[in-house]
């Protein structure tokens, strides 16, 4: 599938990143810098000039605080009573 709209011409960049033992937020804003391309001195928003990105070790991130304890999802299905919790 080709992409839409008008396309950055310069060259996309492979980062390989160890997720090993970071901070889940810290790290999701440094890939998303990255696939934004906003760490490039000729960032444009309206290209799309992100690179490439390839996180290795996702399992062994952290979270900080007591997030696996207290974190909840919830999903209203659009019926009455439908409000989910996982």
């Amino acid at each position: 599938v080709k992409p839409k709209g008008p396309q950055y011409p310069g060259p996309r960049l492979w980062h390989l990143i160890d997720a090993r033992a970071q901070v889940v937020g810290r790290l999701s804003s440094q890939i998303a810098t990255l696939l934004m391309g906003k760490h490039k001195p000729t960032y444009v928003p309206r290209f799309d000039c992100g690179d490439h990105v390839v996180v290795i070790n996702a399992k062994d991130v952290v979270f900080t605080g007591r997030k696996w304890d207290q974190k909840l999802y919830r999903h209203h299905t659009g019926w009455p009573g439908g409000l989910r919790e996982v």
